[in-house]
């Protein structure tokens, strides 16, 4: 393992950590030999492990800042440290913007947007006392930077989260870095009902540069990245994990025959 990728005797926190993207980061910073804790408001069936090594569990709800206090408390009572952040916790059901309710609106921001910063300002107070100070990843989205149709509210707080990193970024420098991960689409275990099953999962995954959809392990990996002394000139930054990006429709509607889309427009 390279000096750099060590994180023994390291405390990371990674909230919504038992499941999908936040269990894949919270086991890739145990092989790499963390001490990490996850949160949830559900106790897991079994926490995150690598190897002999697994995770400490909390139950928080990251969008009561009380709790969130709390959280932190248990960390250093823990750890004694607190050296990297990732707020994971988020998501969104599919809902029409024309349709849902103002209180579903405020909730989706709560959780995507509000609990981030107030998990970021409760390690921030800790990590600026700390001699080697502290990392905080930020888990935004593809959605934050294209229109989200079915999910304005969880586009509109992840773009706000990408803007909340580089404030926060700005003011908690230089001994807290923070830094976030446009995930792109990711296969996680609620994938397949998304896409429309594996045929669906195929084709969204054969669109990609990359030739596939990406995996938790790639979002964790970029993680590790940005936590670890190898970025320590990165901060403020949006790191986009996304296989090279979505192919935008028009260039296909472009290329199709005369007749065979909307895009035809005659003036008169």
């Amino acid at each position: 393992m390279s000096k750099a990728l060590d994180f023994s005797g390291r405390a990371v926190l990674v909230t919504g950590g038992t499941q999908g993207i936040g269990r894949a980061i919270a086991e890739r910073f145990l092989a790499h030999g963390a001490d990490v804790l996850v949160c949830a408001r559900h106790v897991p069936a079994s926490p995150p492990a690598a190897g002999a090594r697994t995770a400490g569990f909390e139950p928080c709800d990251v969008r009561d800042a009380g709790g969130v206090a709390r959280l932190i408390e248990a960390v250093i009572a823990r750890h004694g440290r607190l050296d990297v952040l990732v707020n994971n916790a988020g998501g969104s059901p599919q809902a029409q913007a024309a349709t849902h309710s103002t209180r579903f609106f405020d909730k989706i921001i709560e959780l995507n947007l509000s609990a981030a910063f107030y998990c970021a300002q409760a390690a921030n107070t800790r990590m600026q006392v700390q001699p080697e100070g502290g990392n905080i990843v930020n888990i935004a989205s593809v959605s934050a930077t294209r229109a989200s149709p079915g999910t304005a509210a969880y586009g509109a707080a992840k773009a706000g989260l990408l803007n909340l990193t580089q404030s926060l970024a700005m003011e908690w420098g230089p001994k807290v870095r923070v830094n976030a991960i446009i995930a792109g689409l990711v296969a996680t275990g609620n994938a397949e009902a998304h896409y429309g099953g594996p045929a669906g999962l195929a084709r969204v995954g054969a669109s990609l540069p990359a030739r596939r959809m990406g995996e938790p392990a790639d979002i964790a990996d970029a993680c590790v990245y940005l936590a670890s002394s190898l970025a320590a000139y990165v901060s403020g930054a949006a790191l986009a994990v996304h296989g090279g990006g979505e192919r935008p429709s028009f260039l296909d509607l472009a290329q199709a025959p005369a007749g065979t889309n909307n895009l035809e427009h005659k003036h008169e």
